[in-house]
């Protein structure tokens, strides 16, 4: 493996850096052995990255959103999947169930490192793409249902390009769901307090309170779901319990949406 430390973008080392230390714990929640790989191979300390809060609250996405595609999948066995603004994230062995057909899709400096430390796999490709235009949607097989997973990307997006990428998923795939990390106002206005972003040159975009803000700029989505990473975090830690009454409203939330 050829990676170096200076090929990754921060914010990408923020969910590697947790999956790796989360694997290696005796209690592990979740195992992310390339994830632990990567980290090994950079050879760096990169504990910065991985704050308290943080970490519960990767665990948890990861958590959600494995359950949340899983259910989806149940229900639609033969769907193709788009893990759009993928970074080295690797949602498909965590939820392949023989059928599917899967495509880990971001920018090309971004692919070009993945390459690096992934392999295409069979119903598993790798694609040159960007969440704001669909020249990568073009040559995909057409599916009954699509499902398309994007975890810590709309959050660094404006309201303008949040809504030039759900008119560009809903005009290029006909029917499908969408799993979207979603982030408060109070987070768009403090990215320079978080306790790992802030190590980061990051800053967050469009914050909301509801998902139902989202259905004004793309009216075919609807809204099937909302859960926030509190639900999850307060079944593990007394820390993790306090935060999700002090900080109702404030964490980060997985939304489904439907068209």
């Amino acid at each position: 493996m050829e990676l170096k430390f200076g090929d990754i973008q921060e914010t990408a080392l923020i969910p590697l850096a947790i999956k790796a230390s989360e694997t290696v714990r005796p209690d592990a929640r979740i195992k992310d052995l390339k994830a632990k790989e990567i980290i090994d191979t950079l050879g760096v300390d990169v504990s910065k990255y991985d704050p308290f809060m943080s970490h519960e609250g990767v665990v948890a996405r990861t958590l959600l959103f494995r359950r949340e595609l899983n259910r989806l999948i149940k229900q639609y066995p033969d769907a193709l999947c788009v893990n759009l603004g993928c970074g080295f994230d690797d949602k498909f062995s965590q939820v392949d169930n023989g059928k599917i057909v899967w495509f880990d899709v971001d920018l090309p400096d971004q692919i070009a490192v993945r390459r690096k430390v992934y392999r295409d796999r069979e119903r598993c490709t790798m694609l040159d793409g960007s969440a704001l235009d669909n020249g990568w949607t073009k040559g995909l097989p057409k599916a009954k249902m699509n499902i398309i997973v994007m975890e810590g990307v709309l959050e660094y997006f404006s309201k303008k390009q949040v809504k030039t990428c759900l008119n560009m998923l809903c005009d290029s795939f006909e029917h499908g769901y969408l799993l979207a990390e979603l982030h408060s106002p109070f987070l768009e206005k403090n990215s320079k307090h978080h306790d790992a972003v802030k190590h980061t040159n990051a800053t967050f975009g469009w914050g909301t309170k509801s998902a139902k803000e989202y259905l004004p700029l793309e009216p075919r989505l609807k809204v099937i779901s909302e859960t926030s990473y509190n639900e999850e975090m307060k079944k593990y830690t007394i820390r993790g319990k306090l935060f999700a009454i002090i900080g109702k409203n404030m964490n980060n939330r997985l939304a489904v949406f439907r068209w």
